[in-house]
């Protein structure tokens, strides 16, 4: 079983994709984090992030690996565990500029088809439309920028992982939204067969009831 969930930046899609891969026994696939290992690679490297050419030499040679249940997912890059350092500040700003270079993105998509075969819960922003178009079941998960950066600021503040102040974190939202959906190259955008789920005011348990409701009766 193939089950796709996209949406924006903050919009619940990594924690609803653990719930969903933990409770149908699946492999979850943060794509995300997929994304932000190339931009720690591309930042190690001293890579120029405007030199499309040399950002996918680079992501097509280094190693990703997903390792873990979807609650302890562990990332590896070239068999190092990069888990907490792709959640700096500088990765976040970097892989948002990576992931709209076309051939970065048939690189990762290449990979996350490949992890996949086998069934899984991938979440991103392309996984209906581009990666897996014939998923058993498509979401696309959105929420008010406000809530969905209030959210991710809380989600920083717990981890650690930026220093940025609520309203620098709903402007760098807005910006990646932008970015996402005015890319030529796999845009954010709502897949034709998809079920979107707005959230709200919603909490976590009341979305993943509706989407189980709506596996389960599929």
């Amino acid at each position: 079983m193939i089950i796709a969930i996209d949406g924006p930046s903050g919009s619940g899609k990594s924690t609803l994709g653990r719930l969903l891969a933990r409770a149908l026994n699946l492999l979850y696939i943060d794509t995300g984090s997929m994304y932000r290992a190339v931009a720690l690679a591309v930042i190690e490297a001293n890579v120029d992030a405007t030199d499309k050419e040399a950002v996918t030499a680079l992501a097509n040679q280094i190693e990703i690996d997903l390792e873990g249940d979807p609650d302890s997912l562990k990332i590896r890059l070239n068999g190092r565990d990069v888990t907490d350092q792709i959640r700096t500040d500088s990765v976040t700003g970097m892989s948002s500029i990576i992931s709209s270079i076309p051939g970065v993105r048939r690189a990762m998509v290449e990979r996350q088809r490949a992890m996949g075969k086998r069934g899984a819960v991938l979440n991103g922003r392309d996984i209906g439309t581009v990666v897996f178009p014939e998923a058993d079941f498509k979401f696309f998960l959105t929420a008010v920028p406000e809530e969905r950066a209030e959210r991710r600021y809380r989600e920083d503040q717990i981890t650690s992982t930026s220093s940025a102040t609520l309203p620098e974190t709903l402007a760098d939202m807005m910006e990646r939204d932008r970015r996402d959906s005015t890319r030529a190259d796999s845009p954010l955008k709502v897949a034709d067969d998809a079920t979107v789920i707005d959230s709200t005011g919603k909490n976590i348990q009341q979305v993943f009831e509706e989407m189980m409701e709506r596996i389960n009766h599929g």
